[in-house]
């Protein structure tokens, strides 16, 4: 989901209690905070030697556990008026993918992409989904399509006799 797309849902859902599902029935505490915005521009070679670059929104949250005890989750108004107070600080490439940054003791840290969200009663739960990591050059470097009924391909993309790096 791009930056202006989720601020757009969330000026749309600002009377709304801000949720966030991180794996399937699995939410992120009601002691969260927004503890970094980070405003992040790649610049990459992939295996197939082909130079890409783009800018990335990267919302880093943190259940405090000193507030354990919450019940109550952040609402939709206060967190985007956290995220409007950065973009006066810091502008943002609003056409850039947003990601949310997030780790708990029995959830490794990581960088979750926005599937889709969803409005229950007064929630308005974003729904994050880990996304897999895939070679870019697959065609370039000779490796074909995987589908349910082909074989894993046995010599990866930057093996000593593949075509590529």
């Amino acid at each position: 989901m791009k930056t202006q797309e989720f601020f757009n849902l969330l000026e749309e859902h600002k009377d709304k209690v801000l949720q966030f599902e991180y794996a399937t029935n699995q939410y992120v505490a009601a002691n969260y905070h927004i503890t970094e915005v980070k405003h992040i521009t790649i610049d990459s070679v992939d295996c197939g030697s082909q130079a890409d670059r783009w800018n990335e929104t990267i919302v880093q949250l943190w259940e405090s556990p000193a507030e354990a005890f919450k019940t109550n989750h952040m609402s939709v108004l206060k967190a985007f008026g956290i995220l409007k107070k950065v973009g006066q600080m810091k502008a943002y490439d609003l056409d850039s993918e947003i990601k949310f940054e997030y780790s708990n003791a029995t959830f490794h840290t990581a960088q979750l992409f926005v599937n889709d969200f969803e409005i229950r009663d007064n929630n308005f739960i974003v729904k994050l989904t880990i996304e897999k990591t895939d070679c870019k050059a697959k065609e370039l470097c000779g490796v074909p399509e995987q589908s349910k009924d082909t074989p894993i391909n046995e010599e990866p993309c930057c093996s000593p006799t593949g075509n590529c790096c």
